[in-house]
């Protein structure tokens, strides 16, 4: 009995979780919900705060669920070549990305609610990366090769796949912003920590 009452109290605040708050159901659909919505900005101390904070995951159910995913591809299609974005930049801390899939003919832009990485290969690559809320910002940073990561759709379909390459990096970044990581924050870190160079393009020999 005790085991039924926990997992029923479990449930229940996992689904208040989820539930959106007015604030952002007013923010979701401010103007016209078939518009872009802003694009947060660190050098604005309030929106900074957002985008450093922690979200949540949310309904994939919830008709502004919807709403807030179309309306953030708006916000990426609006940008000079930008290939990702993810809800706090738009103001709203849940777990809602959008990626452009250069490992997909045609390089599609593609959503994924409540994505988690659930592993990371060791071997790394260097490349540069911006952000679309970090103005005249761009470095080189270290990402894994290889990511397994799971999403859900808009009918709450459960996705698993492994993604390698410069999408991988992308999915990174953006995942990263989900729990309120900036690149600008990731260098003052990545400054302290050691990591051993490694070309990912040279065929390892098994025989070895």
């Amino acid at each position: 009995m005790k085991i039924l009452t926990f997992l029923f109290i479990f449930f229940i605040s996992t689904l208040c979780a989820q539930q959106l708050t007015q604030h952002e159901i007013s923010l979701i659909n401010s103007g016209d919900t078939t518009s872009a919505l802003p694009i947060y900005q660190t050098t604005d101390e309030h929106q900074h705060e957002t985008l450093l904070s922690f979200s949540t995951e949310i309904d994939p159910l919830d008709k502004n669920t919807a709403v807030l995913v179309d309306r953030m591809k708006q916000s990426l299609l609006s940008t000079d070549g930008g290939v990702g974005i993810a809800a706090p930049q738009v103001g709203i801390n849940r777990k809602v990305i959008w990626v452009q899939r250069f490992d997909k003919e045609n390089a599609p832009l593609e959503y994924c609610i409540n994505p988690i990485i659930t592993w990371k290969s060791e071997l790394q690559n260097l490349g540069p990366e911006g952000d679309l809320s970090i103005p005249d910002f761009r470095d080189q940073f270290y990402r894994s090769k290889v990511i397994q990561l799971e999403y859900v759709d808009l009918q709450g379909k459960k996705h698993s796949e492994i993604v390698e390459g410069f999408t991988a990096v992308i999915f990174q970044h953006e995942i990263d912003h989900l729990s309120g990581i900036l690149i600008s924050n990731k260098k003052e870190k990545d400054k302290n920590d050691l990591y051993e160079k490694e070309d990912a393009f040279i065929k390892v020999d098994s025989t070895k």
